[in-house]
């Protein structure tokens, strides 16, 4: 199976029209099993922003199946600060145009794929001692890591397990931050559950990372964004995985402006 992992492509005045149009024309003619998407389809979770994003999701599903999850950028956390309010409306324009449902799960012949919601607002959970943390960090509950032990449970015991999701559970090169809390903890549920790979983005710098656990070593992919905000200066990025009956072999695409496409870059391999 063929995985195309995008983050953070964030519609609205930070995108790149012709950065959108590459990945759109890589879609159409590779026509990859699934296109992923981790988060941040907007940049101010405005319905035009939404609008755009939902277009590139319908062409993308005319040629593979895809999945998408919602990001920081997508939550109006201003609805319910510190859930004072009300939370319906957090992700109402999200459920409108996206999808209903925060959480979807994908499943295909040899492969099931389980989104999770690490965007919840403003929360006692992310609060930190830095102001600029505030309705940037995510979490995910007992209850959602149990969901997702459900699901990959219902699943022939041979199938890859995949976990989508926005907020990055390793550290990024150059901001040297977690985009999500209780990290350890969370990645070696992870584990234990026999997850193969988890898709992210946040952090907005490209990154594979393999976390080795006494049971299982999982793959972190982390998309840089399709946007003008990448970290560092660095180019926009995505990520390409070709999973196996006993490997994960990840592609890194980078953003070349004189080719005006993604062209292929680091690959990296791994025993599942």
């Amino acid at each position: 199976m063929r995985i195309l992992h995008v983050s953070d492509l964030h519609f609205g005045r930070p995108a790149v029209p012709e950065q959108i149009d590459a990945i759109e024309e890589m879609i159409q003619r590779k026509g990859y099993d699934v296109v992923a998407i981790s988060g941040d389809v907007s940049q101010r979770a405005r319905a035009g922003e939404f609008q755009r994003a939902r277009s590139f999701i319908r062409d993308a599903q005319k040629v593979s199946q895809t999945i998408c999850v919602p990001g920081n950028h997508d939550v109006r956390w201003w609805h319910a600060p510190l859930g004072l309010g009300d939370r319906t409306k957090m992700y109402e324009d999200y459920r409108k145009y996206i999808s209903p449902d925060l959480e979807p799960v994908l499943r295909l012949p040899g492969m099931t794929i389980v989104g999770l919601n690490t965007s919840h607002g403003i929360t006692r959970k992310t609060l930190t001692w830095n102001l600029r943390d505030l309705s940037i960090i995510g979490y995910l509950t007992g209850a959602q890591i149990e969901h997702a032990r459900a699901e990959f449970e219902r699943s022939p015991s041979g199938d890859a397990r995949v976990i989508v999701m926005h907020h990055n559970p390793v550290k990024g090169e150059l901001s040297q931050r977690h985009g999500l809390k209780r990290t350890r903890r969370i990645l070696g549920a992870f584990a234990e559950m026999g997850v193969d790979a988890v898709l992210c983005g946040h952090d907005h710098q490209e990154a594979i990372h393999y976390v080795e656990h006494t049971r299982k070593g999982t793959v972190i992919s982390t998309a840089g964004t399709v946007s003008n905000r990448s970290r560092g200066g660095r180019p926009s990025s995505l990520n390409v995985l070709d999973i196996e009956h006993g490997q994960v072999t990840t592609t890194t695409h980078v953003w070349t402006p004189d080719r005006r496409e993604f062209i292929a870059g680091a690959v990296k391999c791994y025993t599942r």
